[in-house]
């Protein structure tokens, strides 16, 4: 490759293509379909194969497995892949799957993520910008996980679940359906407990946009009619739009029910 960045004991299979200041550790192994883009280092005893491409400035540490197929009995084989943007953090143990066929056919990532020691994101995920998946989280297949998510140790998000942006998920907690932008997820099986207010703040969003998230809170945990008739009635109202952003996400179109405020059942 005459790369010089290489590790000698470093597998890259032919077809690969690696940028010129990419940095590959000791036995690590690069597929051929692989592409690694510029400033990406590859620590030692790491696996990337499959149809996958890695962003800029990305790191991925030693025993993660990237790019291989999916843990699905219905893949067959077929031709599918997994894209991850720019300056992510995929630390040691970590698997992230390409897509399956009857999913679409992709798996991604986006922006500037943290994916902490042992941490598994399925076939057919979509993950935004800034999440943080802490230690040995999992994302299930075909979930939808948005911007500025944080995703506590030791938890798991069932299929085809969406988390909306800015939401936090409290360690060891299994969330089973769709949660608000900026909501609070937090026990066994997740509650929706409130709003991220702490990570509101770090995001500095103004007092007035707080507390209408506030109210709008409290609209949806006891307003009169169902969830979405309640998320009708403030999008017809309000002029926040991080309120909107929570009406848009529970009037879009989901394969799950809601966590609601309150309830440990479907909303």
């Amino acid at each position: 490759m005459g790369n010089k960045l290489i590790h000698p004991s470093a597998v890259i299979e032919p077809g690969a293509t690696v940028a010129n200041d990419v940095i590959i550790g000791p036995f690590s192994y690069i597929g051929a379909e692989v592409i690694l883009h510029s400033g990406v280092q590859i620590k030692s005893h790491v696996v990337v194969t499959g149809k996958t491409e890695i962003g800029q400035e990305s790191v991925v540490y030693s025993f993660a497995v990237i790019g291989e197929i999916p843990q699905d009995l219905k893949f067959k084989g077929e031709k599918t892949s997994l894209k991850i943007g720019k300056r992510n953090q995929i630390r040691e143990n970590v698997t992230i799957n390409v897509g399956t066929e009857g999913g679409g056919g992709l798996t991604s990532v986006g922006n500037n993520c943290l994916f902490m020691t042992g941490s598994h994101v399925a076939h057919d995920a979509t993950i935004g910008d800034n999440v943080i998946i802490a230690n040995c989280g999992a994302v299930a297949g075909h979930c939808v996980i948005e911007d500025d998510v944080i995703i506590g140790g030791l938890s798991g998000i069932h299929q085809f679940v969406r988390i909306g942006r800015g939401a936090i998920i409290g360690a060891v907690t299994m969330v089973t359906n769709d949660v608000i932008p900026f909501g609070l997820v937090q026990g066994p099986r997740g509650a929706l407990d409130g709003l991220n207010l702490i990570g509101l703040k770090r995001k500095g969003v103004g007092r007035g946009d707080i507390t209408a998230l506030r109210a709008a809170f409290q609209t949806l945990a006891q307003g009169e009619g169902t969830f979405q008739d309640r998320a009708k009635k403030l999008k017809e109202e309000t002029t926040s739009e991080y309120v909107d952003a929570i009406t848009n996400f529970i009037l879009g179109a989901s394969d799950r029910s809601f966590l609601t405020p309150g309830d440990f059942q479907n909303g």
